[in-house]
């Protein structure tokens, strides 16, 4: 396992931070990690890049302890903060090659995570003269210096415009070929679009940990619908792809399809057959961000 997570726990005085998390990632996959605001995202990060220990558990990467090989860890690691710390007054260059130093990795090195994430016509520059992509980009080229086999990442999209966002995407993307990526987001769509798997954490503790293929393979589609007359649940139940209808409360109705083809329009049609009016329609697909919601709050 690229990274190995045992009942890890982590207290602040009398505050739990983290409450006995578990779980594993396998080489090569994109992992999302989501929770609201003060969950333990970052705490979880921190431990996992050995910033700081744990206060019950084990954690591994790439076989390495974070709390007893801690240099061996960080060597695997690439990690990218949440407020990436660069040196606003150096150049591109003279920072990356400053940390290569630190790292002890070949000059040519940098050349090579210039061109990784698309810093060639920058690399000229001050970072202080670029764009908050271009500097999230540096912090990227950073992490990528020593070539980890772990990239961890908190919160890489933060304050991107849309452009820089796709971008950022894509890029992330490219590395999940051939290295594990740990990331925290707050962006549903990005965690749907690039990740293979999601685990959420919620006040310190692991509600969820499913891949994203499970979520999306779910075909039943549940439209709540609300008529002006009562109508009996046959009449419902004879709709094509109909696997049950409920009668929540009053004249209202969730029906559910087996089938992603939008329903609304045949719920339309029915009305209309059977001299209805609808006062109310919505749709309550099951979306990452709706079980997010259910989740955490």
């Amino acid at each position: 396992m690229s990274i190995s997570v045992q009942n890890i726990s982590k207290f602040y005085g009398d505050q739990k931070a983290l409450n006995n998390i578990s779980f594993t990632i396998k080489k090569g996959e994109i992992v999302g990690f989501l929770g609201p605001n003060g969950a333990g995202k970052s705490t979880m990060m921190k431990i996992l890049t050995t910033y700081i220990n744990s206060s019950e558990g084990t954690a591994m990467v790439n076989e390495f302890d974070v709390t007893t090989q801690q240099k061996n860890v960080q060597q695997s690691v690439g990690y990218l903060p949440e407020h990436n710390p660069l040196y606003l007054e150096m150049y591109v260059k003279e920072f990356l090659a400053f940390n290569a130093d630190i790292y002890k990795v070949k000059k040519e090195r940098i050349e090579e995570v210039i061109s990784l994430t698309g810093l060639t016509t920058e690399s000229h520059k001050k970072i202080n003269q670029l764009s908050k992509g271009y500097r999230q980009r540096v912090g990227l080229a950073n992490a990528l210096l020593h070539n980890p086999d772990v990239l961890i990442l908190d919160e890489p999209t933060t304050g991107l415009d849309p452009n820089q966002l796709v971008e950022i995407r894509e890029l992330i993307k490219s590395f999940g070929k051939d290295k594990t990526v740990f990331l925290s987001t707050h962006i549903m769509q990005e965690v749907e679009a690039i990740c293979d798997r999601v685990i959420i954490i919620n006040k310190g503790e692991l509600v969820i940990d499913t891949p994203l293929s499970e979520l999306k393979s779910n075909q039943e589609q549940l439209i709540e619908v609300e008529f002006d007359f009562r109508i009996e649940d046959q009449l419902l139940k004879r709709l094509p792809n109909v696997t049950d209808a409920k009668n929540t409360f009053g004249m209202t109705w969730e029906i559910t399809f087996d089938t992603k083809e939008d329903m609304r329009a045949l719920i339309f049609d029915f009305a209309k057959e059977n001299e209805l009016r609808i006062l109310k329609l919505d749709t309550k697909n099951t979306t990452l961000e709706t079980l997010f919601r259910e989740l955490t709050t």
